[in-house]
């Protein structure tokens, strides 16, 4: 089930205040048909740096920690700093150049790999809809900066024409159930589902490549309201 945004104007995607683990139990617009919707918590499970890594960049470390409610992972090395938190449609993250030079993301660049191993691509925050699939600007930090941003699979927006149409953002673990049974019979299945993000950052013209890997640890069973 999708979560649908009228086109009143070209939309472009914006970050989302809410995270995973998320739960609810949903009503539709037709009526007091009940739909189930699953809980996950997801965590930065490993980071896979540039080679050389411990040599070239200096100790590095992944840690967890709340924000409030919220859990988030923070990684870092001599170069960077980034803290990543998982929406239930999107990675959300802040990025720190901890270096004396410049640091270019290049959102092409970027991939996204699902729970069943399909890789494409993502798109970040002020990007309309329509645009998803075209090129993106690449996005500069200076010295001493952090940029705050999202990416979302571009396979997961999708727009359905008609009176009660609109653009629409899918989860990236499936969540929605009809049945309370259904959900306890398919949610398990995703425990323990990877997901990763590549993502190269450019440094003095060279392109240093980490890989993010996020494990999805549990299931929040989501009780009938």
């Amino acid at each position: 089930m999708r979560n649908f945004i009228k086109l009143a104007s070209l939309p472009s995607i914006k970050k989302q205040l809410f995270v995973i683990p998320f739960m609810g139990l949903l009503l539709s617009s037709c009526g007091m048909m009940q739909n189930y919707m699953a809980s996950y918590s997801v965590g930065l499970s490993s980071v896979e740096s540039p080679a050389n890594a411990k040599q070239q960049f200096g100790e590095t470390k992944v840690v967890d920690f709340k924000d409030g409610e919220v859990n988030k992972y923070r990684y870092e090395d001599d170069y960077i700093e980034i803290v990543w938190f998982v929406s239930s449609k999107q990675f959300n993250f802040e990025l720190k150049n901890k270096t004396t030079h410049s640091m270019k993301i290049n959102w092409d660049d970027i991939s996204f790999v699902d729970i069943n191993g399909k890789t494409g691509r993502v798109m970040h925050s002020g990007v309309k809809y329509t645009d998803r699939n075209n090129s993106q600007p690449s996005s500069t930090i200076p010295r001493g900066a952090s940029l705050s941003d999202i990416l979302l699979p571009t396979d997961n927006v999708s727009f359905i024409s008609g009176q009660y149409g609109g653009w629409s953002e899918s989860n990236l673990i499936p969540s929605f159930y009809k049945t309370q049974e259904l959900l306890n019979a398919g949610a398990p299945s995703f425990v323990g589902k990877k997901m990763t993000i590549l993502m190269p950052i450019i440094i003095e013209s060279v392109q240093n490549d980490y890989t993010f890997e996020f494990n999805v640890d549990e299931w929040i069973n989501n009780k009938k309201k």
